[in-house]
């Protein structure tokens, strides 16, 4: 028998009050190293407040966090970025007036124990521009390397997030609705985008996704959240397969 693969990733009695209104109630999430997993659910399940007490930008009231067994539920966003944790947003981050090149540049720099200072970038023929220039062929976008990140399109965008995430040293990483908006002629290229950052990197990635199709044909687990707390963490087969997901997800059935 081999052994079980260890979590990268903990989530245990997680718990967030906003104003007196229960936002997150009681989420467990056990994510295991390399693994693909989605985040599904109706708008206002809490997927992103969950994503952003993950990362966080939000302290929860109850509950802890742990990356790769350790405690950092009171640790700050860069301490956790520092530790391995990467994020991509539902809206573009990118710096719009740099370059396709300088976005994933500043990545690499910063990944490879540079400064972050935006005044600073290194020269075009050092390891972190090489770095960079590797992770733009990774997504298709070398030849759009000198165009201003504003000016690319927004399927396009969304690959160079991707390349930014595999420019640093992140180990775990949350996308956010990475195919939101992208065109359709987009998806299969980005779906492949992600496979390779969570190959190339061995890192695991936790997303959440409107586009079902999409998701269910690249994960390996899905966690359903509903009313702030999650539901069901299963193969995606098993989660269309089940009743109490169908009813408060999908919308049919009775839920218990």
């Amino acid at each position: 028998m081999s052994a079980p693969v260890p979590s990268a990733l903990q989530v245990e009695g997680l718990g967030l009050q906003i104003g007196g209104a229960t936002i997150l109630k009681d989420v467990a999430l056990d994510v295991a190293a390399g693994s693909l997993v989605g985040v599904i659910g109706p708008n206002g399940a809490g997927k992103t407040t969950l994503f952003n007490v993950i990362s966080g930008l939000m302290k929860p009231t109850s509950g802890r966090i742990l990356m790769d067994g350790v405690d950092v539920t009171s640790t700050s966003v860069t301490a956790r970025a520092r530790a391995g944790l990467g994020r991509t947003f539902q809206t573009s981050s990118l710096f719009p007036r740099l370059s396709v090149l300088e976005n994933v540049r500043l990545a690499a720099q910063v990944g490879l124990g540079g400064s972050a200072s935006l005044f600073r970038f290194p020269k075009r023929t050092d390891a972190a521009t090489e770095l960079a220039l590797q992770q733009l062929r990774a997504v298709g976008l070398d030849h759009k390397a000198d165009a201003a990140a504003g000016d690319i399109s927004h399927g396009d965008k969304r690959k160079l997030e991707i390349a930014v995430l595999m420019a640093t040293d992140a180990s775990i990483v949350l996308l956010d609705e990475p195919m939101a908006g992208v065109a359709s002629g987009d998806v299969a290229g980005l779906v492949e985008n992600i496979r390779t950052l969570q190959a190339e990197k061995n890192c695991t990635v936790l997303m959440v996704e409107h586009h079902m199709d999409v998701l269910m044909g690249l994960v390996e687990k899905v966690a359903v959240m509903y009313f702030g707390t999650i539901i069901a963490y299963d193969t995606p087969q098993a989660i269309m397969d089940n009743p109490l997901v169908q009813s408060a997800y999908l919308g049919t059935g009775t839920a218990a």
